[in-house]
């Protein structure tokens, strides 16, 4: 279909083009911008364009696709970086340079690669929607492709294969190709839902002990500026215990995302002992792209996430920042001139957050793997008010609010994560998984951890009434406990060996520091100075 642009209003175009439908894709303008219909009225459609609509003018004309925007998912995605809109940015670097032209559309997968293909059907048989045809081996991870039509093989490839030959024909003239097409704000079906049961092991001692997170589950780092938030998803992407990483720089600085890009090529990964960027799918949206490819950016993402899901593969999706992508959202809104809500955002922010946040779980695929989908969301809320509508929408959908404090940032206590304000839905589960894989002593070291901080900052309100000389020594002792657990424990440098610590290794830490405390108090019991027990105990 063929149509005229009637309006434009900053990222948004009004089109004269009859037959239109909700989320059809369109090409706007001479220069053939890639755009989506997001509204339909009797004065026309209006497109959110996903790129800058400068120099565009009211009379030029608009083309409907008659499809909604789709990611292209196959082998070739590990190792990717993309932009909101899947372009591989490597490729386009080598061909136009560091910026990308108007209208310009480029495959996101290698259709020439050849790859090695083991069929997993043979002619006769039946393959139903959703289930996997055959596999190919991709950086490690066995690539599992999925029918997307139903039918009887009437034949079947072998060997080396690219994404552009077919590899399977139906009996009445389907085939089936190693690539396909899947719009990105419709999940991926799955068979199941199950309760997390496993931990999301993130290799920072303050998470995996204190506030644990689940495989499958969701989790909110809300901070302002300068508290850590893009160094410690990083630092979660780098050692997290899963098969995919996917990270998504939403609106991010673009010195930032180059600086990762660049730590990635050159780290290994300490699980499998792989380079890193072997496991991770990168979407760099920057803060200086459109701010409607900001928008897809984050179901871009979440479906190539979804797609390794599928595959029984253990998935954590990153994204840097959700608040961001609100503020794309808002902008959006503004132009389509709908309602506001609280701080001008729209008023159904909530429930396109709680929507975005359901697609993360464990499920069992439809082709009966079991496969998970975490996520991990930083928020930066304007001067850290944790009551702006961002925040608040996302506590309401996360299972794990991991508060950055500025006043522990400004300390450089890193990672700065607020140990009484946080808190994790998965604790109870976590801990009880972690008592009985790695020791019983775990949950009981963790409530002596929590008493002591706890103890600590009544301890500092009293002192700071009586001063500290008013404290008695075991006060003192508790303190001193407390300040180490703090600086030795809590605290991990992530730019050296102290960046990752596994479960066992944490526990140990923890019992060393506790122990030495139990150890002190029987000292004291017994007599003992103060000052001796400190001084033997540094």
């Amino acid at each position: 279909m063929e149509g005229k642009i009637t309006g434009i209003a900053g990222p948004t175009v009004t089109l004269a083009m009859p037959g239109l439908k909700m989320y059809d894709r369109v090409l706007a303008g001479a220069a053939r911008l890639f755009g989506e219909v997001i509204r339909l009225g009797p004065e026309g459609a209006v497109a959110q364009v996903y790129e800058s609509t400068r120099g565009m003018g009211v009379g030029e004309p608009a083309i409907s696709l008659g499809k909604p925007l789709t990611v292209r998912l196959g082998p070739g995605l590990l190792g990717a970086i993309y932009d909101g809109l899947q372009r591989p940015l490597p490729e386009v670097a080598a061909a136009t340079g560091p910026f990308i032209l108007p209208g310009s559309q480029w495959p996101a997968l290698a259709e020439e690669r050849v790859w090695a293909f083991v069929p997993l059907k043979q002619p006769g048989d039946k393959v139903a929607v959703g289930e996997p045809y055959g596999a190919i081996e991709e950086d490690g991870t066995r690539h599992f492709l999925f029918a997307d039509q139903a039918g009887t093989v009437a034949a079947m490839a072998s060997g080396s294969i690219t994404l552009a030959q077919p590899l399977a024909e139906l009996v009445g003239g389907g085939t089936l190709t190693a690539a396909q097409e899947w719009p990105i704000r419709i999940p991926r079906p799955w068979r199941r839902k199950f309760a997390p049961t496993t931990p999301l092991i993130t290799g920072q001692r303050v998470i995996d002990f204190l506030f644990p997170l689940a495989r499958g589950g969701t989790a909110m780092l809300p901070g302002g500026f300068g508290t850590g938030k893009t160094v410690l998803e990083q630092a979660i992407a780098k050692f997290a215990e899963v098969d995919i990483v996917v990270y998504v720089g939403c609106g991010e600085r673009g010195n930032e995302m180059a600086d990762m890009l660049e730590e990635f090529a050159t780290l290994t990964d300490p699980w499998t002992g792989r380079t890193l960027m072997r496991r991770t799918i990168m979407v760099a949206n920057t803060s200086n792209m459109p701010v409607a490819a900001r928008e897809a950016s984050i179901y871009t993402a979440v479906t190539m996430a979804e797609y390794y899901r599928d595959m029984g593969c253990h998935v954590l999706l990153l994204a840097d920042s959700i608040s961001r992508w609100a503020e794309a959202l808002r902008e959006i809104s503004s132009a389509l001139e709908e309602m506001p809500g609280e701080e001008g955002y729209p008023t159904y922010l909530a429930s396109r957050l709680a929507s975005f946040f359901a697609r993360a779980g464990m499920v069992e695929t439809m082709s009966g793997k079991i496969g998970s989908l975490s996520m991990i969301l930083s928020v930066s809320p304007p001067g850290g008010d944790l009551t702006e509508p961002t925040t608040q929408a996302c506590l309401r959908a996360a299972g794990a609010f991991l508060m950055l404090d500025t006043g522990l940032a400004h300390r450089r206590h890193f990672p700065a994560i607020n140990w009484f304000q946080s808190y994790s839905l998965y604790d109870q589960e976590m801990t009880a998984y972690f008592g009985k894989e790695v020791d019983p002593a775990w949950a009981g070291l963790k409530r002596q951890t929590h008493t002591l901080l706890q103890r600590e900052e009544k301890l500092r309100e009293v002192a700071e009434i009586v001063g500290a000389e008013g404290l008695q020594d075991a006060d003192h002792l508790v303190m001193h406990t407390a300040a180490r657990l703090r600086q030795e424990f809590l605290r991990q440098n992530t730019f050296d060996s102290d960046a990752f610590s596994t479960p066992k290794l944490t526990l140990e830490k923890a019992a060393r520091l506790l122990d030495q405390h139990t150890a002190a108090e029987a000292r004291l019991a017994r007599g003992d100075f103060l000052t001796d027990i400190l001084r033997e105990m540094a």
